[in-house]
């Protein structure tokens, strides 16, 4: 039994969530989430309740799933789109800069 849960379009970018997203890779559900917990990262709630809501759908797709024994399987950070901004700079230029927004994804299985 397998169940996702998708966060999209997070203000962050992707190689700073991934930072967090590979500590929990492999790991038993319930550990994942003592581990995010911990984690002194600014994405770490916003990944532990992209997992609450895996673990859910789980639960809410099958009734005879054990919460207990659920393992995250997949996890990964993909890019979204950038916002391209502009900041003033000296002289009446402008210089220019991305801010970056990530797609979060947690798979959890039996």
């Amino acid at each position: 039994m397998e169940a996702r849960a998708e966060a999209r379009y997070i203000r962050i970018s992707a190689q700073k969530a991934r930072l967090v997203i590979d500590l929990i890779r492999g790991v038993k559900a319930n550990d994942a989430k003592v581990i995010l917990r911990t984690t002194n990262k600014k994405i770490a709630p916003v990944i532990e309740k992209v997992l609450n809501s895996a673990i859910a759908n789980a639960a809410d797709r099958d009734s005879k799933v054990d919460v207990d024994k659920l393992v995250v399987t997949e996890c990964y950070v993909n890019e979204g789109p950038r916002m391209k901004r502009l900041r003033p700079a000296p002289m009446g230029r402008a210089y220019r800069y991305q801010r970056r927004i990530s797609h979060i994804t947690v798979v959890v299985k039996d």
